[in-house]
């Protein structure tokens, strides 16, 4: 839920926004009236626009002359504004600051920058832990843990700190660092890290890194600085601006003193002004945003898709993202002639049918879908955290888990080759035993998405080289990254791997899109050039870190963003050559005599509708 401070902040922002373009609608109603020589007061409409949109440009201006010597587009605009006043040109005056400040709304609009969702990610620090000291129970706040104390976690809750854990077994969600699709199960020894989540089964664990230097508290740390080094786009106009109001000011300069006629001196101020220019950049963006939205791209920074035409490498986390990130049973295998497929997968998902573990929730899911029978009553269940379960199924006693419990159940086994090569692809094996006879296995694995692999090589065909950067491990990485046929893999990768993996790509040259689901991928989508996060199936986190949320999670949808967003920088380009071409040639006539201040401000209105047009074929623009 949002804070009170955040409503206000984002109330007044909204109200910034809709009080600029009611301004904007006033003044541009003004300047139609001045047009037509409507005067319903006793002084040009022309003024209405000069005061509310023409008065904020030069006092800009002057205030970033003063205080930084920074010169803009604004300074331009400010001395044709005054310079038309002096003259008496009021119409011209006015069309200039209207046009000015439209493109600064257009600007506003697309270059709005989305909150940061850092507050979502403090929220998952766990705020309490239970901690035994003298043989009693107590839960205290997690920041009073110190390293060395012992604490209990119980099943549903969030690991507190970094630790060990010493005496107890459970599955643990590492998600939240990692961004694996499995839960990972621990036993004695094994560390656990703060903000991960105890599936089932409670333990007990000795602290080792506490408040900041825990795992979720260097989360934070790395979103909020990965943001800080992200170089941020200027406005072309404004990158410009010195070598404009230079040239302008020397041409009129010299005509006055050449002709001594300070109307034409005014005039090329007037044409000079680049407000097609201003305009180039933002209604080309805004058009190109309408475009990716119908693709389900919800663009959420102004300046994303100029960044992302730049892209030379695209960073893919592996689950929720190229897979659906939901284990699926992908095999089933019979050890004997006893049981066929249907009836071992039958048991089983019997067996687990009061299962807590996402695995076997899989299994049942599974069963029921592909077979469509019912399952049958399961008696006498028991679920052993780090083993898997057992039942009685149909009078026959069923075991269903890893090796360690067939074992100690006095099962002998030696899992197959087949196994084997399924574990080495990245998969999980069920083994399972029936009546102490080892009768077969399953095989579960994260399920690939149907489009990933044209979407891959249509990335390929695009020039952009793709990378899979995964919590996962490796094996279950190459074997994705192989059917894919994505060439550099990175596995095992903490947040902080990610960000270090994407630092070395664009300090070489290579700018980086990260493309990723996880609160595990807030920081690498922050430091990257282009940040796009799965809207459907990502958490809140990786959206609000995100630069694009892409909606409805089509990831086959992904070439045609990149391929518009070039084309948006090419149309952006060809509308700076035709608004600066235009206004050379405005400045030949105007030097020559042949355009007043008024004609010269039409002309230039008219080259700054040309330049919205076309920016307007960006709309339904798809690549052939």
């Amino acid at each position: 839920m949002k804070s009170l401070m955040e409503k206000l902040e984002h109330l007044l922002e909204l109200g910034g926004i809709k009080k600029d373009a009611a301004l904007l609608v006033i003044s541009g109603i003004a300047v139609v009236l001045s047009l037509l020589g409507i005067r319903p007061f006793p002084f040009d409409m022309a003024w209405v626009a000069i005061v509310l949109c023409g008065v904020p440009i030069i006092l800009e201006a002057v205030i970033g002359l003063v205080t930084a010597f920074d010169i803009k587009a604004d300074v331009l605009v400010s001395l044709a504004l005054i310079a038309s006043v002096a003259i008496g040109e009021d119409f011209a005056a006015g069309e200039v600051a209207f046009i000015m400040q439209l493109g600064g709304l257009l600007e506003e609009l697309t270059v709005a920058r989305a909150r940061a969702g850092i507050e979502k990610l403090v929220h998952l620090t766990p705020q309490t832990a239970r901690v035994l000291r003298d043989g009693q129970e107590r839960v205290i706040p997690a920041e009073q843990v110190r390293v060395g104390d012992l604490l209990r976690v119980l099943p549903g809750e969030s690991v507190p700190v970094d630790g060990v854990i010493v005496s107890g077994q459970t599955s643990i969600n590492q998600a939240v660092m990692t961004g694996e699709s499995l839960p990972v199960d621990k036993t004695v020894g094994d560390e656990v890290s703060s903000g991960t989540v105890n599936q089932f089964g409670a333990f007990e664990m000795r602290a080792a890194r506490v408040g900041e230097d825990s795992s979720i508290q260097r989360l934070v740390r790395l979103v909020r600085s990965a943001d800080a080094g992200k170089a941020k786009i200027v406005g072309l106009a404004d990158r410009w601006a010195t070598w404009i109001v230079v040239i302008a000011l020397s041409a009129a300069a010299l005509t006055w003193l050449v002709t001594g006629e300070i109307i034409r001196a005014v005039t090329i101020l007037v044409v000079f002004c680049p407000c097609a220019l201003v305009l180039a950049t933002p209604t080309a963006i805004m058009a190109a945003i309408g475009n990716a939205t119908k693709h389900g791209f919800l663009v959420r920074e102004g300046d994303a898709l100029e960044r992302l035409a730049q892209v030379k490498v695209i960073a893919f986390d592996k689950t929720g993202t190229l897979t659906y990130g939901t284990p699926e049973v992908a095999d089933v295998a019979g050890m004997t002639d006893t049981y066929s497929k249907e009836q071992l997968c039958r048991l089983a998902a019997s067996a687990e049918q009061l299962s807590e573990h996402p695995l076997g929730k899989a299994i049942v899911r599974c069963c029921k879908r592909e077979l469509g029978a019912k399952l049958a009553p399961a008696d006498d269940f028991h679920m052993i955290p780090g083993r898997g379960v057992s039942a009685r199924v149909e009078g026959k006693q069923v075991l269903a888990g890893n090796p360690e419990l067939l074992g100690e159940h006095g099962v002998s086994m030696a899992p197959p080759p087949a196994a084997e090569a399924a574990l080495q692809n990245g998969c999980t094996v069920i083994y399972l035993a029936v009546d102490n006879v080892f009768a077969g296995y399953l095989v579960l694995s994260d399920t690939l998405r149907e489009e990933s692999a044209d979407m891959i090589g249509s990335l390929n065909r695009l020039g952009v080289q793709p990378v899979l950067l995964t919590g996962d491990h490796e094996n279950a990485a190459r074997a994705i990254a192989g059917r894919l046929r994505i060439a550099s893999v990175r596995a095992n990768c903490l947040p902080e791997d990610k960000l270090k993996a994407i630092d070395q790509y664009q300090a070489a040259g290579e700018p980086v899109c990260m493309i990723g689901d996880g609160v595990n991928d807030a920081p690498a989508l922050k430091r990257a050039q282009v940040g796009i996060a799965m809207g459907g199936v990502g958490s809140d986190i990786a959206v609000d870190a995100a630069d694009i949320a892409l909606v409805d999670d089509e990831v086959k949808e992904l070439p045609h963003l990149i391929a518009l967003s070039r084309r948006m920088m090419t149309t952006i380009k060809c509308n700076m050559a035709f608004s600066m071409a235009l206004n050379f040639l405005a400045i030949a006539l105007a030097i020559s005599g042949a355009l007043n201040p008024v004609v010269g401000a039409l002309v230039h209105n008219a080259g700054s509708v040309l330049v919205i047009t076309c920016s307007a074929f960006l709309l339904k623009w798809k690549k052939k």
